[in-house]
């Protein structure tokens, strides 16, 4: 059966203003209520917000309601995605980021950072060099489940998505800590498997469940032309609005620091941005090139080109403590994911018919 498009509703027709307006509200929040940001911060999991994870729970859960388990079993028969992603996410993006952050924080914006040195764990360390160790802690860290939501928006291959998000989870237990000491010079990175755990179990085992218990029984009982043409589109709303309120969430958590540090962020935000541009740029030229459909290039191109920032926060503030320019900087990719990650999508729209 041929796929119907999905006509745009007004929470889906408007989202950027819809982003602009809770982002604002966010800051303010945050900015006014200092108590609630700090109440937020302590209510944390292994370095899991539990509002933030509800919040992400209840954007991914109405997304893998819609999945079909036979596009991901399509998916797993389809190695060039697969290979792609984890091209991108272990042999390049993390070598560029270590470069763009080098780049941007010791040459562009050096004279405008502060200079001096702080108490960390590993000793007396430089703010610069902190800072650019927590970027590539975080370009070293692949996607989370919130791509599920980037490439749903982005209308992409949803099997592939979810099947390259558990792949991710599973090299990152291998893969991360090696390739964060090659590149920071620090040894001893301990793997936090903790954070890793909850972070699979809350972001896409037990949404994965639920929605295929919730897909199964709604088709059984009402059939799959009202589970289509009803609630469906109810989904979408539900966890678009569910993105929204996590906007909130999330630069709630961290109004104070905004309001604080803009300069020092808006440089980090550089650095990352850059990053992910040139990554989700090569990633598409790579998809166009071995022949891939705009279904599975976009949701490749998007993975690529997304950070785990939890486990990127275990990391620095384990190796340099809570208070450390690394772990400011792990923060800043939080604030950056959505809004950045919202921009990707709007190119894969603009550019679809690249893959035509």
């Amino acid at each position: 059966m041929e796929k119907q498009e999905r006509k745009l509703g007004i929470w889906e027709k408007y989202l950027s203003l819809w982003v602009i307006i809770c982002i604002l509200a966010g800051t303010l929040i945050g900015r006014a209520f200092t108590q609630l940001s700090e109440l937020m911060a302590v209510l944390e999991v292994a370095h899991i917000s539990i509002p933030i994870a509800i919040c992400l729970f209840a954007m991914i859960y109405p997304i893998m309601v819609q999945i079909s388990f036979g596009a991901v079993k399509n998916a797993v028969r389809t190695p060039k995605p697969i290979a792609t992603t984890l091209f991108m996410n272990w042999a390049i993006k993390p070598f560029t980021m270590a470069i763009f952050a080098w780049l941007f924080l010791s040459v562009v914006f050096f004279r405008f950072l502060p200079q001096g040195a702080t108490a960390t764990p590993l000793g007396e360390i430089s703010l610069v060099q902190q800072y650019i160790a927590g970027l590539i802690l975080l370009g070293v860290a692949p996607c989370t489940a919130m791509v599920l939501v980037w490439s749903y928006l982005a209308e992409g291959n949803m099997g592939h998505t979810l099947v390259m998000t558990a792949i991710n989870s599973l090299t990152m237990v291998f893969l991360y800590a090696p390739l964060a000491t090659f590149l920071i010079g620090v040894s001893g990175i301990a793997v936090p498997w903790r954070t890793i755990g909850l972070a699979v179990l809350i972001y896409i085992c037990t949404p994965l469940v639920a929605g295929w218990i919730t897909r199964e029984q709604i088709i059984k009982r009402r059939g799959i032309d009202w589970f289509e043409s009803k609630l469906v589109p109810r989904l979408g709303n539900m966890a678009i609005i569910a993105l929204l309120i996590t906007l909130i969430v999330l630069f709630t958590y961290q109004g104070e620091k905004i309001v604080k540090l803009p300069a020092i962020i808006g440089m980090l935000t550089a650095a990352i941005f850059i990053n992910i541009l040139v990554v989700f740029a090569v990633t598409y030229l790579i998809s166009k090139s071995i022949k891939l459909s705009y279904e599975d290039a976009a949701p490749t191109a998007i993975i690529a080109g997304s950070n785990h920032f939890e486990v990127a926060i275990a990391v620095a503030t384990t190796l340099f403590g809570v208070n450390s320019g690394a772990s400011l900087a792990t923060v800043v990719g939080v604030l950056t994911e959505v809004p950045i990650m919202l921009f990707l999508v709007w190119l894969c729209k603009r550019t679809r018919g690249f893959f035509s």
